[in-house]
């Protein structure tokens, strides 16, 4: 049961410090539509995710405005559509994607994720395909995402299908130029991606899950900031242990807030629900910023020295909260880094205090990766997939998610402004060393091998 107090305080989170559900995903199994026929394919997954997903906005306001709660963002993950459409081509699959792009459309939902492959020990047919339609199928709809899997800690670093994602990467930037490489803002490249992922860009519906299932986002960094400084105030004496038992508390109500909302959804719906996942997933808005909590802990900025060591009690208290919160924790949990969508990180990358290898290192411990971060736009393919393979040498090692979300902006260089409005926000340029020169190292190709503590089981 919650304290009077406790009650209060989570009041006060809803109407001043910008706690909400940051998102519902709604995942659908589309595996079974899967065949020869391009036109039956398209018809079956229209028919699949307009089933299932028909009520999901209207469910999601509905439980949001009984409890007071909002629900800023619905989304869509479907299964890997390189297996749903391995029979396919290339071509046909950008079709395939402007169906997803149609019927996400059709049911108002903000994006679609599971423009999937899962490449780590090697590349099918499908995949190959995929793959190849990726920088035309996200140049060619709106509410499309991707995420290709290209390392995990069992199976190693497959270098070529990093190879292979630094050319996607390149040319989806250039075929939306005119709209600084928009598309890349969609694409994550991962190692060892979770099956049960609620955010976008790489939200999917795993293998193993079932027909459909509901997975919820929750977030609040304003809200871990605020509890901080609430408490800083109280005692300005507090040390970093007795910060971490604050930042875990205030996790434990967010988790709850989220857990409920998914619940109640998935009830509404007659759907399963699935997990939360706990990450403290930034805003462009002022107060909704992870980077200012590192403000709260005494850091001049996220970037200066103490901020690897800040983020891992971040990220660690957060984990502790909402595990102790909920017994359906899954997808990423912890907190994202992304610097376009984050007004704070952005203006440190602006004024020099972070940069590619700062963020690189803060990867080891945060949630995800190297997210959202904008590149000179002659930074070449090679390079791109080396600083992928980079990012997911942490990911194998370290037996933990990361992921890189890269874009090239055409015609740009490092300190210049790169714009991808709304929820994906603006950010300065961030140079790249050496980053408009081949590399032959990524070009041998080839499987890194998995690291010895692969070796479980």
């Amino acid at each position: 049961m919650l304290t009077q107090r406790e009650i209060l305080s989570t009041l006060e989170m809803l109407q001043n410090e910008h706690l909400d559900v940051r998102t519902v995903t709604l995942g659908v199994n589309l595996l079974d539509c899967a065949g020869h026929d391009i036109e039956k394919l398209k018809n079956r997954i229209h028919t699949r995710i307009s089933h299932f997903a028909g009520n999901l906005v209207a469910a999601c306001n509905h439980i949001g405005q009984k409890y007071g709660i909002p629900v800023v963002n619905k989304r869509i993950a479907v299964s890997p559509i390189s297996a749903v459409g391995a029979a396919m081509s290339s071509s046909q699959l950008v079709d395939v994607a402007q169906v997803l792009d149609e019927v996400a459309a059709e049911v108002d939902v903000d994006f679609i994720g599971g423009f999937t492959a899962l490449v780590e020990k090697g590349i099918a047919r499908g995949d190959m395909a995929l793959i190849e339609a990726i920088p035309h199928a996200l140049a060619n709809t709106d509410r499309v995402c991707a995420s290709v899997n290209v390392a995990s800690t069992k199976a190693g670093i497959n270098m070529d299908a990093v190879l292979l994602m630094g050319k996607a990467i390149k040319q989806a930037a250039h075929l939306t130029a005119k709209d600084d490489g928009i598309a890349c803002a969609k694409l994550c490249v991962f190692a060892n991606i979770p099956q049960d992922i609620p955010f976008m860009a790489g939200a999917y519906l795993g293998i193993g899950e079932a027909d459909a299932v509901i997975n919820v986002g929750v977030s609040g960094p304003g809200v871990v900031k605020n509890a901080i400084d609430r408490a800083l105030e109280s005692d300005s004496d507090l040390d970093l242990g007795q910060i971490s038992d604050v930042i875990k508390k205030t996790a434990y109500k967010v988790t709850r807030v989220g857990e409920l909302i998914g619940r109640e959804v998935a009830d509404h719906l007659n759907i399963r629900f699935g997990v939360v996942d706990l990450s403290l997933a930034p805003t462009p808005n002022v107060g909704d910023s992870v980077g200012e909590i590192f403000q709260s802990l005494g850091l001049l900025s996220i970037g200066v020295p103490g901020t690897t060591a800040a983020l891992a009690l971040l990220n660690d208290a957060v984990k502790k909260g909402g595990a102790f919160a909920s017994s359906r924790v899954g997808g990423l949990s912890g907190a994202f880094i992304p610097v376009s969508e984050d007004l704070n990180i952005s203006e440190a990358a602006r004024k020099g205090y972070i940069g590619l290898e700062k963020l690189e290192a803060l990867t080891a411990v945060c949630s995800v990766g190297l997210d959202m971060i904008a590149l000179p736009g002659d930074t070449t393919e090679e390079t791109i997939a080396a600083v992928i393979a980079d990012e997911m040498s942490i990911g194998v090692i370290n037996n933990k998610t990361t992921a890189a979300r890269l874009i090239p902006v055409p015609g740009k260089k490092a300190g210049d402004n790169a714009y991808f409005g709304g929820l994906l926000g603006q950010s300065t340029i961030i140079p790249v060393n050496n980053g408009d020169n081949p590399n032959s190292f990524v070009r041998r190709g080839g499987l890194i091998p998995a690291p010895i503590q692969s070796l479980t089981n």
